[in-house]
């Protein structure tokens, strides 16, 4: 049985994953280890390479997932698939230093610590040839992440890190296995403070591949924030969502007052291209970010447009039907809206996510 588990979330990494394999060998020489890929159904067949260094004889696992994507849940099904004691988290662009796993595996032989986290701001660590602006963006996200959720660490936002079995397993019921960040998800999921330990790093430069990230990462790191925050309270999904929605209002009058002042439409006309128009692009900002991790492609994303518009009639029936409802009882008009509002947020919000998603939690 393995003592390390080095769990490697992919999606196009083919070119880099044979060559963070020999790394790997040659950095955990003569420790048991195991190399865990979980691949979200990379088109550039990086499954297919992780599986051609299993049959060649080397302690490889594939897991391949299907119809879903996100680093945190595919780093959470890696470590809930392995028997090891000691997982480690490291990236497949070959941008962390693994000549550092060999320190943090003795490190936690040594100490008490439940997770050592390789760190870019501490000791001689650093970001290599980042550019000023996405240095700032991490240094901002890291400043914000180390004070909403009082992260006892210099680098709560690092993808390269190494925990016990014992603090995982104690965590993982309470992870949200939102957005990109796992082991902050682990420090404010965890029923008690995390004992840590800091090595230094400098991130390198990608070799093959292109990144990961863009503004919808930064926007996900959003919806973990609010996860931790607001999350026991109301669903941090329901927050964008709605949110999306209020955009949609927007969206709403800028397309009826187009079509029926601009180009003369009639009512009905207007009304309806406004309501078509704002759903569509709803349904567009909720794939692309509040179901990010389960947005539709292809075919796929025209069938759940169908849906959306589906299951968002539905929702203004029932918004026209509670306020009206409310506004016989003589509430204030207002109030009555907003109860109808709020009934047909919540069907949408909780339709959209079973019928078009597929969530099954929200």
């Amino acid at each position: 049985m393995p003592e390390l588990s080095v769990i490697v979330p992919t999606y196009n990494e083919a070119d880099n994953l044979p060559l963070l394999h020999a790394r790997l060998s040659d950095a955990l020489a003569g420790e048991a280890w195991e190399m865990i890929v979980v691949d979200d159904d990379s088109p550039d067949g990086t499954a297919a390479q992780a599986l051609a260094l299993h049959e060649a004889g080397h302690p490889v696992r594939v897991i391949r997932r299907i119809g879903r994507r996100g680093l945190s849940t595919a780093v959470i099904e890696g470590m809930l698939s392995s028997p090891a004691p000691v997982f480690a988290v490291i990236d497949g662009d070959l941008q962390h230093d693994e000549t550092l796993l060999p320190r943090m595996l003795a490190t936690l032989r040594t100490t008490d610590a439940d997770v050592v986290v390789a760190t870019r701001y501490a000791g001689e660590g650093g970001v290599g040839a980042w550019s000023a602006q996405r240095a700032r963006m991490s240094r901002l996200a890291t400043a914000i992440a180390t004070k909403v959720l009082r992260a006892p660490v210099s680098d709560p936002m690092s993808g390269f890190f190494m925990i016990r079995r014992e603090a995982f397993d104690a965590a993982v019921r309470n992870l949200s296995g939102e957005g990109y960040k796992i082991l902050l998800d682990l420090f404010a999921s965890s029923p008690r403070a995390l004992k840590v330990a800091e090595l230094p790093y400098v991130f390198r430069t990608r070799q093959h591949g292109e990144s990961k990230l863009d503004t919808a990462v930064l926007l996900q790191f959003g919806l973990l924030l609010l996860d931790k925050t607001v999350g026991r309270f109301i669903p941090a999904r329901l927050v964008f969502f709605a949110l999306v929605g209020g955009l949609g209002v927007i969206v709403h009058y800028a397309s009826f007052a187009l079509a029926f002042f601009a180009a003369g439409a009639s009512f009905v006309a207007a009304q309806t291209l406004a309501t078509v128009t704002a759903m569509t692009g709803n349904y567009i900002l909720n794939n692309m970010l509040t179901y990010r991790d389960a947005r539709r492609r292809g075919v796929s994303f025209f069938t759940g447009l169908l849906g959306f518009y589906l299951v968002c009639s539905i929702g203004l029936l029932g918004n026209v039907g509670i306020a009206s409802y409310a506004f016989s009882l003589h509430y204030e008009w207002w109030l009555a809206a907003f109860a109808g509002i709020v009934v047909g947020t919540v069907w949408n919000f909780a339709a959209s996510s079973i019928f078009v998603w597929r969530r099954r939690s929200f």
